[in-house]
C-alpha cells in the first residue's frame, strides 16, 4: 500500500524561532506559523480562519530559519507531519501534539530593509550552497528584463549565413 505524509504551507511565523542545539550540535529551531484562510459565507459575508501549527526544523536550515526569519516574515514550508505523544506529569494522562518537520523552505518576502523580493529556497541536501546565496545575493533591481542567456557557441553550429553551402 502507498504511503505519503507531505506537508506544503505559506503563513507568517506568530513568534521568533527559538534555537537550541543538541549535545553533537545540531541546531533545532522551533517555530509557529499562522495560516490564513479567507472566504465568503452562503449569505455573502467574508470571513477569515486562522490555523496556528507547530513547526520544527534541524541541522543548518534551523540555522538559517534563525538567523533570517522573525516574528510576522512570510515563509514557505515544505515538510511531513509527525505526532508527539507523552505522559503529563500533572495530570498523569496522555497527551499528544501534531507537528510539521520541515523538509524544505522557501523565504518569502523582501529582505529586511531591502527592496521586495524573495528569498532562496534551502533543503538540506543545498542547505550551505543556498546559505551562500541568501548572504550573498545582490538587491533585486526594478529593471527591463535581461535578454535570455545565449548558449556556448559551437563551431559546427554557429556559422555565419554566407558560410552555410545550400
Amino acid at each position: 500500500m502507498a504511503n505519503l505524509n507531505k506537508v506544503m504551507l505559506i503563513g507568517n511565523l506568530t513568534r521568533d524561532p527559538e534555537i537550541k542545539y543538541t549535545p553533537k550540535g545540531t541546531a533545532i529551531a522551533a517555530f509557529g506559523l499562522a495560516v490564513n484562510r479567507n472566504y465568503t459565507t452562503e449569505t455573502g459575508e467574508k470571513r477569515e480562519e486562522v490555523t496556528f501549527i507547530d513547526v520544527d526544523a534541524f541541522g543548518r536550515v534551523a540555522e538559517i530559519i534563525g538567523e533570517y526569519c522573525k516574528k510576522g516574515r512570510p515563509l514557505f514550508v515544505e515538510g511531513r507531519l509527525k505526532l508527539d505523544t507523552w505522559d503529563d506529569k500533572a495530570s498523569g494522562q496522555k497527551r499528544s501534539k501534531l507537528k510539521v518537520m520541515v523538509e524544505n523552505i522557501q523565504l518569502l518576502g523582501g529582505r529586511e530593509g531591502g527592496p521586495g523580493g524573495s528569498g532562496g529556497g534551502v533543503s538540506p541536501d543545498m542547505a550551505d550552497y543556498a546559505d551562500s546565496q541568501v548572504a550573498s545575493a545582490p538587491p533585486a533591481r526594478r529593471s527591463a528584463p535581461a535578454a535570455p542567456p545565449r548558449p556556448p557557441a559551437d563551431p559546427d553550429l554557429d556559422a555565419a549565413p554566407d558560410d552555410i553551402p545550400f
